[in-house]
């Protein structure tokens, strides 16, 4: 399927008013791993990551992952 770039720049503005990015900085290879890891349990890259953080946040203040 084919996206215009209307839709293009669309989706980029909604991006850039509803989300903050992070740049994250890896050793050669371990994004290929990390991204195995999520795709053996149905999760992007990027959920897996938010998940990670998620618990990890919540375990460190002894509360439960949103």
């Amino acid at each position: 399927m084919t996206v215009s770039k209307a839709q293009q720049k669309a989706v980029h503005k909604y991006v850039k008013a509803n989300y903050d990015r992070v740049e994250l900085t890896l050793p050669k290879g371990k994004k290929d791993i990390i991204k195995a890891h999520a795709e053996a349990r149905g999760e992007s890259v990027n959920a897996f990551i938010g998940r990670a953080i998620d618990e990890t946040m919540a375990r460190d203040k002894g509360g439960e992952a949103k």
